[in-house]
Formats: structure tokens, C-alpha cells, sequence
């Protein structure tokens, strides 16, 4: 929940989290809808994709987004690896991030959702706060862009919503987003970055 990690947020908060990215077909056109429909996002990063797309990710920071740890190359099942495998993919996440963006994470997404203790040690170790989310669209199965809007209008105040603009096709996505942005506007939410 959003005020978990904000506990001044307006009572009609919504997060939207990017995850995967960036990606140089799909995040562009994400950062468009953000920027039409006046919404800021918190991005997921993934290290590998930081590094190949630093502009996007200057982008990002520059048009007020926020930034998330995300791994440095998005490995599932991310829990069972060793405990040093694990701090491995975040410290260097966490190094190349900083690196290209000049802001330091606070936040950290684990691959899928995965935790385990391990996972949430390596967190704690990088000085980073663990986040999840609340409506999970699935849109990186593809489902269509129906079913994608119509599961994220199902957002409540307070839920962090899922998206993903890396690891595939997101034109689905992207469509759904057209939607749903400016709907969720209307119906009187505020989105903030976590």
C-alpha cells in the first residue's frame, strides 16, 4: 500500500510502477503517456537495461519519475539463489543505477515478487525498502488490452499497480495505459512516486 511507504500521501493516492525496463520501443512511448496525461511513475529498473538505455533513464529522472532497484539482470526464480548470487544482482543493480542516473535508489523490487529472508536481508544490506504492489494486471502475459485496463480500473485508494514496459511485447500495455490514465484521473485518484 502506498502509505506504507508514504504516510502523509493524499487519501485518494494511486502508485504506478514500471517494471522491467527501461526498454527503447515500449519506455518511450510509456514516458509519452506520463507526460500527456501529467502522471509520475516509479520505474523498476533492471542494471543491464539501465546501462544500455541511459538516456531513457536520464529521461525518467529528468521529467520527475522515480527510481527502483530491480536487479541487475531480472534472474527468476530470484529466492533460491545463493545468499551471495543475491547480493550480488542488487549491489550491481544498485551500482550501475547510480551510475546512470545520479540518484540513488531507496526502493527495492524483487524478480516476480520473490522474497524469502535472504532476498529481504540483501535489501536491508543496500539500505533499501522492500515494495510490492497491490493490482498486478499481468500485462506481461498479454491477456489484451480489455482485460488489462479493466483490471487496473479495479485500483482502490492507497493500491500500487503493476506494469511492465521490458521483457516483451508490451504494446498491450501500452494501449491499456491510454486508457486507464486518464480514467483514473477523472475518477479523482492523485498518482504519486514511491
Amino acid at each position: 500500500m502506498v502509505r506504507d511507504l508514504l504516510p502523509n500521501a493524499p487519501s485518494n493516492a494511486v502508485a504506478l510502477t514500471i517494471d522491467d525496463g527501461p526498454d527503447p520501443r515500449w519506455t518511450p512511448q510509456i514516458l509519452d503517456l506520463l507526460r500527456r496525461y501529467d502522471v509520475q511513475a516509479t520505474f523498476c529498473l533492471v542494471g543491464v537495461e539501465a546501462h544500455a538505455q541511459r538516456g531513457l533513464v536520464g529521461r525518467m529522472v529528468a521529467e520527475g519519475h522515480s527510481i527502483c532497484n530491480h536487479t541487475m539482470t531480472h534472474p527468476i526464480p530470484f529466492s533460491r539463489r545463493a545468499p551471495g548470487k543475491i547480493e550480488d544482482e542488487i549491489a550491481r543493480a544498485q551500482s550501475v543505477i547510480v551510475d546512470v542516473s545520479g540518484t540513488t535508489p531507496r526502493l527495492f523490487r524483487s524478480p516476480g515478487g520473490d522474497w524469502s529472508p535472504d532476498v529481504l536481508a540483501a535489501a536491508a544490506h543496500n539500505n533499501m525498502i522492500p515494495i510490492d504492489w497491490d493490482i498486478d494486471p499481468r500485462d506481461w502475459t498479454r491477456p489484451g488490452s480489455t482485460t488489462i485496463t479493466q483490471r487496473l480500473l479495479a485500483a482502490r485508494p492507497g493500491d500500487i499497480l503493476l506494469c511492465h514496459d521490458g521483457g516483451g511485447n508490451r504494446a498491450q500495455t501500452v494501449e491499456a495505459l491510454r486508457m486507464v490514465l486518464p480514467r483514473l484521473k477523472t475518477d479523482g485518484y492523485a498518482f504519486v512516486t514511491l
